[in-house]
This record gives structure tokens, sequence and C-alpha cells, in this order.
């Protein structure tokens, strides 16, 4: 597929000059912070019969770069905090919620259902439900979804979901003989057993497991496959090293310019405030150009700097249905509509999702690419991003890969990730899905916008997208 890839897509609209036109035109003013609001007149996609679901009020802790100021607590610290964000912003009761749901990638082994653990800490009644999700990096879209379903049925009126991720301090184990030994040890009856199972152990016994992101199926790191499906698609360093300097540039704009409204303060035990992302850092090409290849060395073209960083942090979102919203005397920010789950090859495929998910919410929805005026994508890698542009833009990917007869196309730059995206902002694994719903929610308020699409990628080769609806201003 590699070879195919490259061949053809080196033709594609978008060329190895596209990333410094766009980052020119996108960071030569502000006036894409400052956009005022239109009126929009496109047909709502509110469907006879189906409840409308809406989207009451999104936030999230500041993301920190990992061993930083969170290093200290627990995962289920910072989904309390959310959570208590959350109630806080919206003067919500504890006891109007029908059922909580989170979602989390690595899993503390003391809290393996942290929605739980998190919500009794916050003070939500012991009588709401809780569960956690797990779907990698799209796992708190998954716990919306999951919310939006339930509250379709019938069977709820006013959920809470949200994700964390805590990669300051991620579970290390025993080396599996190790893990034997120490099992067997706690069986013992005698000592002489237990002293024959000490003398068993040998230095290599214990070398620790340290958990990595890579995929199972293929052994190959996350970084690694971005590598290889950067070189499939023809995407320079140059590119990528421009794009997340773009993303770097916008964040840093959008967060002095108070619009990263999501964000809320967290008095961290024992330190001070926190109250801003710390991870971004606009920098300059030059700077970019002296770091080393990460994965795939000497030659590879993904870097530290063009990557997503280790992130703490969490969010939450409250989801009910528009009549429960309304009664309750909330105005929602936006409806949330619909939605696709994808899946593809993790080995070649890995990080393709957005590029399967995009036209088919796009079909599902009834709308075209034109008709969207907010795109929020993941920004796992700049190469990432840019190989999904590229194959979204392609109509031979489009025919070979996806069995339609022409390319979606790819989304115009004046239109994405406005406000910077996780290379910049930081990426909690189990916390970037509500993130990116909620900054479109405050985009298409901001901007005057109509619709917004969310995408994401995520490990095992899965992907999702969401169509959402501004909320009538």
């Amino acid at each position: 597929m590699a070879s195919m890839l490259l061949n053809s897509m080196r033709c594609s609209a978008l060329g190895p000059a596209w990333a410094a036109q766009c980052a020119t035109r996108s960071l030569s003013t502000t006036a894409q912070l400052q956009v005022q609001v239109q009126t929009k007149s496109k047909k709502s996609l509110s469907r006879p019969g189906m409840k409308n679901i809406v989207l009451v009020e999104g936030v999230r802790t500041p993301f920190l770069l990992s061993g930083t100021t969170y290093s200290d607590l627990m995962p289920h610290d910072l989904a309390r905090a959310s959570l208590q964000g959350l109630l806080q912003k919206t003067a919500l009761p504890k006891d109007a919620v029908d059922y909580i749901i989170y979602g989390t990638v690595i899993q503390e082994v003391k809290t393996s259902n942290i929605a739980r653990e998190a919500a009794l800490g916050a003070g939500f009644s012991d009588k709401i439900p809780s569960h956690t999700v797990t779907m990698a990096c799209i796992s708190s879209n998954q716990a919306m979804t999951t919310g939006v379903g339930m509250i379709a049925a019938g069977q709820c009126d006013t959920i809470v979901a949200g994700g964390v991720e805590f990669m300051s301090d991620v579970p290390i184990r025993h080396s599996r003989k190790m893990r034997k030994t120490m099992l067997s040890l706690n069986k013992a009856k005698t000592l002489g057993q237990r002293l024959g199972l000490i003398g068993s152990i040998r230095m290599a016994h214990l070398a620790p497991e340290l958990p990595a992101v890579a995929e199972f199926s293929t052994a190959e790191t996350m970084g690694h496959s971005a590598d290889r499906l950067a070189a499939a698609f023809g995407v320079t360093r140059l590119e990528q090293d421009e794009f997340a300097l773009r993303s770097h540039t916008l964040a840093k704009k959008a967060q002095d310019a108070g619009l990263l409204q999501d964000v809320i303060s967290f008095k961290v035990p024992g330190r001070d405030i926190v109250s801003k992302d710390n991870g971004i850092r606009p920098s300059s090409m030059e700077q970019l150009a002296k770091l080393k290849a990460a994965f795939v060395k000497p030659h590879g073209t993904v870097t530290a700097a063009n990557s997503s960083f280790l992130t703490d942090g969490a969010s939450a979102v409250l989801i009910m249905s528009e009549e429960k919203a309304l009664a309750m005397g909330y105005k929602p920010k936006a409806y949330l509509r619909d939605f696709v789950y994808v899946s593809q090859d993790p080995k070649d495929q890995l990080l393709l999702g957005p590029a399967y998910g995009t036209p088919k919410v796009l079909q599902r929805a009834g709308l075209t690419m034109n008709d969207i005026d907010v795109f929020e994508f993941h920004e796992a890698f700049a190469g990432q991003i840019m190989a999904n542009l590229k194959a979204m833009d392609s109509d031979w990917f489009a025919q070979t890969y996806m069995g339609r007869t022409s390319k979606v196309g790819a989304p115009p730059m004046e239109k994405f990730n406005l406000w910077g995206g996780s290379l910049s902002l930081g990426h909690p694994f189990g916390a970037t899905g509500c993130r990116l719903v909620t900054t479109v929610a405050h985009r298409l308020q901001k901007e005057g916008g109509q619709y917004g699409l969310v995408a994401a990628c995520a490990a095992g080769g899965q992907g999702h997208a969401m169509v959402i609806e501004a909320y009538p201003q």
C-alpha cells in the first residue's frame, strides 16, 4: 500500500507548499479569532419523531505535560476536578443526573471503574450508576455517544460524560516470571518452599514491563506508524513542522484571547492553582528543524515537536434531552447530531480514522463539506493530519479504499482547528474527545456557524466522526 499511496499522492492537490501557504494565511492575522457572528440559513438536522439531544456545557482541567504539576495526583483526582468544575459552572443539582460515563485508556488498577470513584468523590449521589469505557484516543467520544444513545432510547434525560488520562504515573508491572514467583510465594506453606522460590529468582526476572503506546496486533508504536503513513502520502518534514508551528501559534492566540472557555481552574493539593494549559509553546521553523527523528531513525520525519506530547488531564460534558434542558432553565450550546465509528487495517491505515469517518458521517447527515463551518480534528501527529487531508482530497484513495466514486475533499484551513489542537493543547488520551466537541460548540457560537464536524483517529485502526449543530442564539 505504501508505494501505491506515495506514487499517487505526489500529484495530490495538497502539495509541499500547502502548509506554508495555509500557515501564512492563518497566522498573519488574528481575524479568525475575532470572526463576526453571521446569520446562517441552512436547514436544521432535527428529525420528526426523534429526540433532540443537546450539549449544555463542557469543561476540562488544564491539560499539563506529564510529570509536571499533577504528578503527585491520581487519575480519579483529575476526573473528580472536572466533574466538580461542571457542577460549579452549571449549578446542576447533584441528584439530577441519571447516569455518568467516563473514558480512559491506561487504567489505574486501584480505580478500575474510574467513573464511579470520581463521581463519588465529586459528591454525586451514590444512587447514580456510573461506568467506564475504553476505546483508545476516542474513549471520551465513546462515553458521549453512549450517553446520546441512552437518551435517544428513552432510558435517561441527563448524562454526564467525560474522560481522563494520567501519564505521570502509569502502572508498571513486574516481569511475567517474577509475577508467577510472587503468586507462588503467596501460596507457599513451608519455609522450604518459600526459600526454593526465592532462590529461583534471577536478575532478568526483575526487569519491569513498561506500558508502550504500541499496537498489540502489530507490535508497532504509533509514532513509527505515523512516520510510515507520512512517507506513504508524501508528507514532508517541512510540512509537518509548519503544521505543528501553526497549531502552537493558534493555540497561544486563542489562550491569550480568552477563547478557551472550557478550561477551569484547579487547586492542586499542596501546590498552586492551575488555570491554563502548559504545553503551548510557539517556536520557530529554525528551532523545529534542529530536532532529530523520534521513531524511524535517522531518516524519519516525525519528531517530538510535530507529535502530541504525553499529557495529564480530564474533561466532562453535560448532555441532556432538549426538553429536559429547557425545563431546567438551561440554554444549550449545541445539538449533538449524527455520528459514526470506523475501523480499518491497524498496520497500514492505523491513523486514517478521519479520512474514513468524515464522508460517512456527512452522508448520514445529508451534508457536504461545504456545509461545515467548523472543523476540529484530533492532531495525534502533524504527519497523521496531513496524511488524512491528502487522503480526503484524493479521488484515487476514495475509489481504491473506500468504494466511493469521488473524493470528499479536504477541509479549508480557514475553518480548521483555529484554536490549536492536540499538538499544542495536549492530548490526554481518554479526555480529548470532549475537548473537541466543546470546542466546536464554542467556535460555532463565536463564528456564527451552524454545523461543525469532529473527527479523530485511535489505536487499533479505529476512528470517530460527529456532526454538531449550533443551538439557535
